[in-house]
């Protein structure tokens, strides 16, 4: 079961990575827009982090 949970949040990962850090790199828009960017990618990358110890420790308990 934790592999499942280790595959599932690296596919996650990976999307947020390709995704959300590609256009904040190669964005048109001015640096507000790619700080603004920025900013909600790392709050994703810590939601992901969290969510990802949360079920960690869940499956560990069981």
């Amino acid at each position: 079961m934790r592999w499942f949970i280790y595959v599932v949040f690296f596919v996650l990962f990976l999307g947020v990575t390709f995704f959300g850090l590609g256009p904040v790199m190669f964005a048109d828009g001015s640096n507000q827009e790619r700080f603004i960017a920025f900013l909600i990618v790392l709050l994703i990358y810590v939601i992901l982090t969290i969510l990802l110890i949360c079920m960690i420790k869940k499956s560990i308990r069981h």
